[in-house]
């Protein structure tokens, strides 16, 4: 019988890849920060470059740019199925991109920490609120560094278990339709719904 990929370590495990691709790329995909910018120049306030972005994530297929089965996907840390890793990448760097354009410091842990929040959806308030951390609260670069590890080690550990809940449920395919295309592209749409959530909260945690 085959290992169970979803377990919280192997779920950690799979957004912090997520995370490093978004912020260095991956082939034929811009970093985080090309993305960030490139919405910035094409609007007059970051709010609106904010709301254009998680619009374009929610109406726009996902095909172009993004490469599974070669390059960045093939070195996956566990054998998380590829539409569940493709989903993480591409909502990891959505949130990532609406932090940078907040003014946050992508390389600090406690702001990837708070990314890997965002994901939850629904279940982020509960996450911060568990952690002592009033959510939607402006923290700040400064603030946000003074959060301890051994809280950013408890909320990382609360996140991958929500999201073993969600992505190990029996709809897991109705979360996210990003499926391998000739060519190693990733077609189809992210799921609307929850990739609006997930854009929303983003917003509300990086105030």
């Amino acid at each position: 019988m085959a290992e169970n990929p979803f377990t919280e370590e192997n779920m950690v495990q799979v957004l912090d890849w997520a995370y490093e691709k978004a912020l260095n790329g991956l082939p034929g995909a811009d970093t985080v920060y090309e993305l960030a910018d490139s919405y910035l120049t094409r609007h007059s306030t970051p709010e609106d470059a904010i709301n254009s972005l998680i619009k374009w994530q929610n109406t726009k297929s996902v095909t172009s740019g993004f490469v599974t089965g070669v390059g960045g996907f093939i070195t996956l840390p566990v054998a998380i199925p590829a539409n569940i890793s493709s989903v993480l990448y591409i909502q990891t760097r959505m949130i990532a991109a609406i932090a940078h354009m907040r003014g946050y410091d992508l390389k600090e842990d406690q702001i990837q920490t708070f990314v890997y929040v965002a994901l939850t959806g629904h279940s982020a308030t509960g996450i911060m609120k568990q952690a002592g951390i009033k959510f939607g609260v402006n923290l700040g670069n400064q603030l946000v560094k003074r959060v301890p590890f051994e809280v950013i080690k408890a909320i990382n550990k609360a996140v991958g278990f929500r999201l073993v809940t969600k992505f190990g449920q029996k709809g897991i395919v109705n979360l996210g339709k990003a499926v391998p295309l000739v060519g190693g592209a990733i077609g189809g749409t992210v799921d609307g719904f929850s990739t609006n959530l997930i854009g929303k909260t983003a917003k509300r945690l990086f105030v």
